[in-house]
Protein backbone atom coordinates (compact mmCIF):
# COMPACT_ATOMS: atom_id res chain seq x y z
CA UNK A 1 0.00 0.00 0.00
CA UNK A 2 2.79 2.52 0.50
CA UNK A 3 4.03 2.38 -2.75
CA UNK A 4 0.96 3.92 -4.29
CA UNK A 5 1.31 7.65 -4.81
CA UNK A 6 -0.39 10.25 -2.52
CA UNK A 7 -3.21 11.10 -5.27
CA UNK A 8 -3.94 7.10 -5.21
CA UNK A 9 -4.09 7.17 -1.29
CA UNK A 10 -6.51 10.23 -1.09
CA UNK A 11 -8.94 8.34 -2.92
CA UNK A 12 -8.29 4.81 -1.15
CA UNK A 13 -8.62 7.23 2.17
CA UNK A 14 -12.46 7.88 0.48
CA UNK A 15 -13.03 4.23 0.11
CA UNK A 16 -11.88 3.47 3.68
CA UNK A 17 -13.94 6.60 5.40
CA UNK A 18 -17.07 6.73 3.33
CA UNK A 19 -17.74 3.20 2.33
CA UNK A 20 -17.58 4.82 -1.63
CA UNK A 21 -15.54 6.18 -4.61
CA UNK A 22 -15.40 8.75 -6.84
CA UNK A 23 -14.82 8.50 -10.64
CA UNK A 24 -14.95 11.71 -12.96
CA UNK A 25 -17.30 13.20 -11.01
CA UNK A 26 -19.62 10.20 -10.44
CA UNK A 27 -19.62 8.69 -7.11
CA UNK A 28 -20.76 4.42 -6.67
CA UNK A 29 -21.34 3.36 -3.21
CA UNK A 30 -19.02 0.47 -2.62
CA UNK A 31 -20.95 -3.29 -1.69
CA UNK A 32 -21.39 -4.04 2.36
CA UNK A 33 -19.01 -6.41 3.39
CA UNK A 34 -16.35 -3.82 2.53
CA UNK A 35 -12.88 -4.49 4.06
CA UNK A 36 -9.38 -3.34 2.99
CA UNK A 37 -6.21 -5.60 3.53
CA UNK A 38 -2.79 -4.18 2.79
CA UNK A 39 0.63 -5.41 2.82
CA UNK A 40 3.49 -2.64 2.94
CA UNK A 41 7.17 -2.67 1.82
CA UNK A 42 9.70 -1.23 4.81
CA UNK A 43 10.18 2.60 4.63
CA UNK A 44 13.54 1.76 3.50
CA UNK A 45 12.86 0.85 0.26
CA UNK A 46 12.88 2.92 -2.41
CA UNK A 47 9.68 3.91 -4.10
CA UNK A 48 7.38 3.69 -1.14
CA UNK A 49 5.63 7.18 0.26
CA UNK A 50 4.36 7.70 3.96
CA UNK A 51 0.43 6.61 4.87
CA UNK A 52 -1.08 10.08 5.67
CA UNK A 53 -2.22 9.88 9.36
CA UNK A 54 -6.17 9.59 8.63
CA UNK A 55 -5.44 6.84 6.51
CA UNK A 56 -3.39 4.81 9.17
CA UNK A 57 -6.00 5.80 11.49
CA UNK A 58 -8.93 3.83 9.46
CA UNK A 59 -6.87 0.28 9.87
CA UNK A 60 -8.37 -1.46 12.60
CA UNK A 61 -4.88 -3.93 13.19
CA UNK A 62 -1.26 -3.49 12.01
CA UNK A 63 0.53 -6.62 12.28
CA UNK A 64 3.86 -8.38 11.52
CA UNK A 65 3.90 -12.10 9.70
CA UNK A 66 8.01 -12.21 10.42
CA UNK A 67 10.00 -14.90 8.70
CA UNK A 68 8.74 -18.47 9.14
CA UNK A 69 9.50 -21.62 10.82
CA UNK A 70 12.53 -23.59 9.92
CA UNK A 71 9.69 -26.76 9.29
CA UNK A 72 7.52 -24.39 7.65
CA UNK A 73 10.04 -22.87 5.52
CA UNK A 74 11.38 -25.54 3.99
CA UNK A 75 8.11 -26.71 3.05
CA UNK A 76 7.57 -23.45 0.86
CA UNK A 77 10.75 -24.51 -0.90
CA UNK A 78 10.49 -28.12 -1.64
CA UNK A 79 6.78 -27.85 -2.62
CA UNK A 80 7.92 -24.62 -5.17
CA UNK A 81 4.16 -22.55 -4.52
CA UNK A 82 2.61 -21.43 -8.29
CA UNK A 83 0.60 -18.70 -8.48
CA UNK A 84 -1.76 -20.87 -10.41
CA UNK A 85 -2.22 -22.72 -6.63
CA UNK A 86 -4.72 -19.84 -5.92
CA UNK A 87 -7.19 -21.13 -8.84
CA UNK A 88 -7.92 -23.95 -6.53
CA UNK A 89 -8.95 -21.91 -3.62
CA UNK A 90 -12.42 -22.24 -2.02
CA UNK A 91 -14.40 -19.29 0.13
CA UNK A 92 -14.15 -20.74 3.33
CA UNK A 93 -17.29 -18.36 4.82
CA UNK A 94 -20.22 -16.65 2.64
CA UNK A 95 -20.63 -12.56 2.45
CA UNK A 96 -24.13 -13.27 4.31
CA UNK A 97 -21.94 -15.54 7.12
CA UNK A 98 -19.55 -12.47 7.82
CA UNK A 99 -22.47 -10.07 7.68
CA UNK A 100 -23.62 -12.15 10.75
CA UNK A 101 -20.80 -12.32 12.68
CA UNK A 102 -20.53 -8.49 12.25
CA UNK A 103 -23.82 -8.30 14.18
CA UNK A 104 -22.53 -11.24 16.54
CA UNK A 105 -19.56 -8.68 17.19
CA UNK A 106 -21.39 -5.39 17.55
CA UNK A 107 -23.79 -6.94 19.74
CA UNK A 108 -21.53 -8.37 22.24
CA UNK A 109 -21.87 -6.43 25.66
CA UNK A 110 -18.87 -3.73 26.63
CA UNK A 111 -19.44 -3.14 30.15
CA UNK A 112 -19.21 0.37 31.76
CA UNK A 113 -16.03 -0.72 33.89
CA UNK A 114 -14.52 -2.02 30.37
CA UNK A 115 -15.36 1.30 28.61
CA UNK A 116 -13.92 3.28 31.15
CA UNK A 117 -10.48 0.74 31.37
CA UNK A 118 -10.46 1.84 27.54
CA UNK A 119 -10.80 5.32 27.89
CA UNK A 120 -8.27 5.65 30.72
CA UNK A 121 -6.09 4.14 27.99
CA UNK A 122 -6.79 6.16 25.33
CA UNK A 123 -6.17 9.13 27.62
CA UNK A 124 -2.61 7.64 29.01
CA UNK A 125 -1.61 8.05 25.55
CA UNK A 126 -2.25 11.33 24.90
CA UNK A 127 -0.02 12.37 28.30
CA UNK A 128 3.22 10.82 28.07
CA UNK A 129 6.28 12.74 26.70
CA UNK A 130 6.83 9.49 24.59
CA UNK A 131 4.03 10.57 22.08
CA UNK A 132 3.27 13.55 20.12
CA UNK A 133 -0.20 12.41 19.03
CA UNK A 134 -2.21 9.60 21.25
CA UNK A 135 -4.70 7.72 20.75
CA UNK A 136 -8.12 9.32 18.94
CA UNK A 137 -11.60 8.74 19.79
CA UNK A 138 -11.38 6.27 16.85
CA UNK A 139 -8.50 4.36 18.10
CA UNK A 140 -10.35 3.80 21.15
CA UNK A 141 -13.04 2.67 19.26
CA UNK A 142 -10.57 0.52 17.47
CA UNK A 143 -9.95 -0.93 20.64
CA UNK A 144 -13.36 -2.04 21.53
CA UNK A 145 -14.42 -3.35 18.84
CA UNK A 146 -11.11 -5.96 18.83
CA UNK A 147 -11.69 -6.61 22.41
CA UNK A 148 -15.42 -7.54 21.17
CA UNK A 149 -14.38 -9.58 17.93
CA UNK A 150 -11.73 -11.33 20.48
CA UNK A 151 -14.62 -12.28 22.89
CA UNK A 152 -17.07 -14.08 20.07
CA UNK A 153 -13.62 -15.71 19.07
CA UNK A 154 -13.56 -17.18 22.64
CA UNK A 155 -17.24 -18.16 22.14
CA UNK A 156 -18.43 -15.46 24.80
CA UNK A 157 -20.87 -12.88 24.16
CA UNK A 158 -19.27 -10.15 26.80
CA UNK A 159 -15.45 -8.59 26.94
CA UNK A 160 -13.53 -9.18 29.71
CA UNK A 161 -10.07 -7.02 30.30
CA UNK A 162 -7.93 -9.57 28.70
CA UNK A 163 -9.79 -9.34 25.58
CA UNK A 164 -9.00 -5.41 25.58
CA UNK A 165 -4.95 -6.51 26.24
CA UNK A 166 -4.92 -9.24 23.31
CA UNK A 167 -4.92 -6.86 20.52
CA UNK A 168 -4.40 -3.70 21.94
CA UNK A 169 -0.60 -3.17 20.94
CA UNK A 170 -1.50 -4.19 17.11
CA UNK A 171 -4.69 -1.97 17.33
CA UNK A 172 -2.62 0.93 18.40
CA UNK A 173 0.85 1.51 17.81
CA UNK A 174 0.44 1.98 14.53
CA UNK A 175 -2.51 5.40 15.21
CA UNK A 176 0.25 6.90 17.68
CA UNK A 177 3.11 9.69 16.74
CA UNK A 178 6.71 9.10 18.78
CA UNK A 179 7.67 12.37 20.05
CA UNK A 180 11.44 11.75 18.61
CA UNK A 181 11.11 11.91 14.94
CA UNK A 182 13.78 9.06 14.53
CA UNK A 183 11.61 6.84 16.00
CA UNK A 184 8.26 7.92 13.54
CA UNK A 185 9.20 4.66 11.35
CA UNK A 186 10.24 2.47 13.56
CA UNK A 187 7.22 0.06 14.05
CA UNK A 188 9.13 -1.84 16.72
CA UNK A 189 9.48 1.02 19.09
CA UNK A 190 5.74 2.01 19.12
CA UNK A 191 4.84 -0.76 19.93
CA UNK A 192 6.97 -0.84 23.05
CA UNK A 193 5.36 2.47 23.92
CA UNK A 194 2.16 0.85 23.21
CA UNK A 195 2.76 -2.51 25.65
CA UNK A 196 4.11 0.31 28.14
CA UNK A 197 0.98 2.10 28.16
CA UNK A 198 -1.39 -1.11 28.62
CA UNK A 199 0.96 -1.92 31.65
CA UNK A 200 0.62 1.17 32.99
CA UNK A 201 -3.12 1.74 33.39
CA UNK A 202 -5.00 -1.02 36.56
CA UNK A 203 -7.19 -3.57 35.01
CA UNK A 204 -10.56 -3.38 36.33
CA UNK A 205 -11.27 -5.89 38.87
Amino acid sequence: INRATPKTQSALLEAMQERQVTIEGRTFVLPEPFHVLATANPVEHEGTYPLPEAQLDRFLLRTSLGYPDAASEMRVIQERPSMNALTDLQPAVTLEEIRSMQIMTDETKLDTSIASYIQQLAQKSRNIPELSLGLSTRGALAVAQAARATARLKDRDYVIPEDVAEHFVAATSHRMAPSDPSLIDDARALEQIADDILRSVDVPI
